[in-house]
């Protein structure tokens, strides 16, 4: 099995709240079950040992509050944070843009949206993918763990290996 120096953490924001009084897509909250698993991923990170070295994500209400309660979680200050608005409503060939300009670091944790965090991960990983049998890959609060070539900028298709796509519901806390 190949080795991979990087690897990078695709995490899609948390369930949102359809329901909820607000002007824009782009304000949306979490609803009760994405304010629950937000922090449960960010549990599941720190007992895997898996700590961003390098956190970006969309602005967007609801990653937001995702990404804040998965580094509350891990010991990431706020502040660390970088927030990307090119992540939102992106196409794969933007989050790869944005991708290209992080630090050469080893563990890179991008929060965003669907459809594009499931289209970036076809193109980065489109020949060891398998669908779930639900035909859901990226459901919300899904993590995808791919192992990466040596460097950002070199983000070719099929660069990426899928090591794990792990759902909130089977992610083992504390054990």
């Amino acid at each position: 099995m190949e080795q991979y120096t990087r690897e990078l953490l695709l995490l899609r924001h948390a369930k949102s709240d359809w329901n909820s009084a607000v002007d824009s897509d782009f304000q949306r909250p979490l609803s009760k079950r994405g304010t629950r698993d937000a922090p449960r991923v960010g549990q599941w990170l720190n007992d895997q040992r898996l700590l961003p070295d390098f956190v970006i994500s969309s602005p967007a209400t609801r990653a937001r509050q995702t990404t804040c309660n998965v580094c509350n979680m891990t010991g990431i200050p706020e502040s660390d944070i970088n927030w990307e608005a090119r992540i939102y409503e992106a196409v794969p060939g933007m989050l790869i843009t944005v991708l290209s300009a992080c630090p050469q670091v080893r563990l890179v944790l991008l929060v965003g949206h669907n459809p594009g965090l499931e289209l970036l991960l076809a193109y980065l990983c489109g020949s060891t993918l398998e669908q779930p049998p639900d035909g859901k890959l990226m459901p919300t609060a899904t993590l995808a763990r791919i192992g990466m070539p040596p460097d950002w900028r070199a983000l070719q298709p099929n660069t990426g290996r899928l090591i794990s796509l792990t759902r909130p519901a089977s992610m083992d806390i504390g054990g």
